[in-house]
């Protein structure tokens, strides 16, 4: 049961990516500022996921910190995506994170 959640979160995580990317990109701007927004949104969430919450995590944290820093970087990645005029699967996206983050916990593992 494990391997599918963890795929399905690893799936979850490249679409936080994506979500953060796509507003940068579709923001009412200059092409220079969608440029920096749609690279600069995703690697911001990227460096923070990659410092704190990956299992190479350079910086250890215990286990409610890092399941702060997991949600707050799904939290902006929804709103991100919100913002950018998805509302629906923003909130998909959140709610999928969120489930299968429990159900992960449910079968055992700690991360």
């Amino acid at each position: 049961m494990k391997a599918p959640l963890l795929a399905l979160i690893f799936l979850l995580e490249l679409a936080m990516l994506a979500a953060a990317a796509w507003w940068g990109f579709t923001l009412d701007a200059g092409w220079s500022v969608r440029l920096l927004a749609g690279l600069g949104a995703p690697l911001l969430i990227a460096v923070v996921w990659g410092t704190f919450c990956s299992p190479r995590a350079t910086v250890s944290l215990p286990a409610p910190a890092k399941m702060a820093v997991q949600a707050a970087c799904f939290v902006t990645g929804g709103v991100l995506l919100a913002l950018a005029g998805h509302p629906v699967p923003a909130v998909l996206l959140v709610a999928l994170w969120a489930v299968d983050k429990t159900l992960l916990r449910l079968a055992g593992d700690p991360a």
